[in-house]
């Protein structure tokens, strides 16, 4: 449990005055020192957290808001776990649900979007060619020319991460439209290099000497990935509205 501050007139009331971002920022650090004020609003965006408004609009947290927040972060950082399922867990657990997680000596898995969240760690579930035909209702034809152009590429075993079938569901509704495999290679091009942009910043956390932070990195990564999904279709959609009006 994390401390909660102690100051004021009355000790008795204290942990139930709301706290202001920074004073949150200041608790969770001393368990997450790699936390920052935008990963704190990043997940009250993601429906991790509801702070309490003043009129002016400045958030305040209560106790309860603190300590939910340190449950995403032990989550993230322990079980590799996707926001969703972890915000699905948590809202179980606030209904009075039983509700198991991966633990480190075995547990429960759970897949969401792909990540097969078994004991300790999540890892990427893995799908043969014709399990990616009969999911993303394509043709073998239509599977060579997207691989030709990289926009779906098997793992070095031969198979295929759980998210090609959503890469070749998107291809084929853009085909719809009169889009082509080329057509979309810039898109494969800019992926590559947010791609390669993330795996910079999550670098340093990987050569880390604390073992918790090299295994913050993968949490990291997935929440940069998350954001650049998000500032790019922010970004097209801005592009659009100067285009068309």
């Amino acid at each position: 449990m994390l401390r909660t501050p102690t100051g004021g007139a009355g000790h008795g009331t204290a942990t139930d005055r709301p706290m202001s971002i920074g004073t949150v920022l200041l608790q969770l650090r001393e368990e997450f020192p790699e936390v920052t004020i935008s990963k704190i609003r990043f997940l009250e965006a993601e429906g991790l957290v509801e702070p309490q408004r003043t009129p002016s609009g400045y958030r305040k947290f209560r106790p309860d808001d603190v300590e939910r927040l340190a449950q995403v972060l032990r989550m993230q950082r322990d079980h590799y776990l996707p926001l969703k399922v972890i915000r699905e867990h948590l809202d179980a657990l606030a209904r009075g649900e039983q509700a198991a997680l991966p633990s480190q000596d075995g547990g429960t898995d759970l897949v969401e979007g792909g990540w097969t969240c078994g004991p300790g760690r999540a890892t990427a579930a893995r799908i043969g060619r014709a399990e990616l035909l009969a999911a993303a209702e394509v043709t073998e034809s239509d599977l060579d020319a997207w691989e030709s152009y990289g926009l779906v590429v098997p793992t070095s075993e031969g198979g295929y991460d759980a998210e090609a079938v959503t890469v070749a569901r998107l291809v084929a509704d853009l085909g719809r439209f009169g889009l082509e495999p080329r057509h979309l290679r810039a898109m494969r091009a800019a992926a590559d290099r947010e791609a390669g942009l993330i795996e910079q910043v999550v670098a340093p956390l990987r050569r880390h000497r604390n073992p918790q932070t090299r295994a913050h990195a993968e949490a990291t990564a997935k929440e940069l990935a998350e954001l650049s999904v998000r500032l790019h279709s922010a970004l097209v959609q801005t592009a659009l509205q100067i285009r068309l009006h």
